[in-house]
């Protein structure tokens, strides 16, 4: 009886673990884009990665506007790599390119960055919104 008392215990912690959210989860202020546009982002788990879609979209006075990309993922193929990096894939709207990301999580920060075919570029520090 202990032994199962035990095994559902551990069960339990296990499968808490996996359920738990990732601290990437959530709304993200974008970093202003060379149009001096923002958006926010919400990252959400899709499969067994993390992608972010774009949900709001300002404009470089900050007034909210509808972009074409609203509803397009920003974030994609998205997964953590440990000590808050990731890897994954990130679209960057004012270059109409996809560039492979490198992203740093500390705290309610988010450090974007992304290469493709050797360029690489500066997506800015995002802030978690909620």
């Amino acid at each position: 009886m202990i032994r199962g008392l035990i095994a559902l215990a551990a069960l339990c912690l296990t499968a808490s673990a996996a359920l738990a959210a990732d601290p990437l989860e959530g709304y993200w202020r974008t970093a202003a884009d060379d149009n001096g546009n923002s958006g926010i982002v919400h990252v959400q788990p899709c499969g067994a990665k993390l992608c972010g879609t774009l949900v709001k979209s300002y404009d470089a006075a900050g007034k909210e506007w509808k972009s074409p990309n609203l509803g397009r993922q920003i974030i994609s193929q998205t997964v953590p790599k440990g000590d808050g990096n990731y890897a994954g894939r990130v679209y960057s709207p004012d270059r109409d390119k996809t560039y492979n990301s490198k992203l740093k999580l500390t705290g309610n920060a988010l450090k974007v960055s992304g290469c493709v075919l050797g360029i690489c570029r500066d997506g800015g520090v995002w802030q978690k919104v909620k």
